[in-house]
């Protein structure tokens, strides 16, 4: 019985190793088969439809951390398990970063669709438009009226340095910022207009420029007559005519700080002010709004005409004219127009 007792050991351990390998394998089965369960639940998870019912705008304030967003878009039901959303970034997508800002999100949306969104950075856009020809003030006024802005404008802004465009903004943007960029713009179109510039010009600086250009911007709505108007104000100032134009005479007396609600009259047009261009010859001393693109590109590069005259023909444009003869007669023609308009207001007005 004692010779026997070393094999019938070494049967019993080996039988208890079998056992025990077998309760490995298994375990190492069951572990995967956990492990696989919980990707396939956290790839549903991540790929599947969200929980949002509805579409939400949500704030991500600067600076939050992972753990801090995730628990942010769960109070917002925008995701479910922040936990989840939480580790399976970490573990996927360890070198992404998310960007703070103010976001739409759709109903439904997955998680993975949400952290596209906050890693692409795809805020929610605001824009707003400035029309062409405003002065300055009224540029402010809509600046600091703008929604979903920040912050007050800290810089002196002079007549004529803000392009008119439309510009697009995020969320709690600066104001000052907005400002500095409309700058900017207006500096860049000035110097890309003045490296085109037309030879023989008497328009001697870029400032000269600017001003030339807000004249023509007040003087005229239609897109295809600023040229015309550029050089018929050139042709004066070549000439030393007097460029005898209302707009100019307008600042004079608003400053550009409010809009003149009434015609002008004769005594406004020899009113002692260095912007009365009936009085001064020459270009006034600032301009005397802001002006497009266009309107700074017809000042550099006028159209080559033999008219120095223009008035208004009554349907938005102007009549041109190269003697002074044929701008007296059509003068006379707008006036006739301007009465008969008026006539018909009056008996609209008797009507109601």
């Amino acid at each position: 019985m004692n010779e026997d007792s070393p094999v019938i050991e070494s049967q019993k351990k080996s039988s208890v190793l079998g056992k025990l390998s077998k309760l490995l394998a298994i375990l190492v089965i069951l572990g995967f088969i956990v492990v696989g369960a919980a990707f396939f639940y956290s790839v549903q998870y991540f790929t599947g439809h969200g929980s949002l019912n509805e579409e939400k705008i949500v704030d991500i304030p600067e600076g939050s951390s992972l753990k801090a967003i995730a628990a942010k878009l769960a109070d917002e039901n925008v995701i479910s398990y922040p936990e989840i959303f939480t580790a399976w970034i970490r573990i996927t997508k360890p070198e992404k970063t998310m960007k703070a800002g103010q976001y739409r999100f759709e109903a439904n949306i997955s998680p993975e669709a949400v952290f596209h969104k906050l890693e692409q950075g795809d805020v929610i856009k605001y824009s707003l438009t400035i029309p062409e020809g405003l002065m300055t003030s009224q540029i402010i006024k809509l600046i600091n009226e703008a929604p979903n802005m920040s912050g007050k404008i800290t810089s002196d802004v002079k007549e004529g340095e803000l392009l008119p465009e439309t510009y697009e903004y995020t969320h709690n943007y600066d104001r000052q910022k907005l400002v500095e960029r409309m700058k900017a713009s207006m500096q860049k179109a000035l110097d890309e207009a003045w490296e085109k510039r037309a030879d023989n010009l008497p328009i001697k600086s870029k400032e000269e420029a600017l001003i030339l250009a807000s004249i023509i911007e007040k003087e005229t709505g239609v897109s295809s007559e600023r040229e015309r108007v550029a050089g018929v104000f050139i042709n004066r100032l070549n000439k030393g005519m007097r460029l005898q134009t209302d707009p100019t005479v307008i600042y004079a007396i608003t400053k550009g700080e409010y809009v003149l609600e009434r015609l002008l009259s004769r005594k406004d047009l020899k009113s002692d002010s260095p912007y009365n261009t009936y009085e001064n010859f020459g270009l006034p001393p600032t301009p005397i709004a802001n002006p497009g693109k266009k309107s700074v590109e017809a000042a550099l590069n006028p159209m080559q005409t033999d008219e120095y005259y223009f008035v208004a023909d009554g349907t938005g444009g102007h009549k041109f004219s190269a003697t002074l003869k044929e701008h007296n007669k059509a003068v006379q023609k707008w006036r006739k127009i301007s009465r008969e308009n008026k006539e018909k207001s009056n008996q609209q007005d008797v009507s109601n």
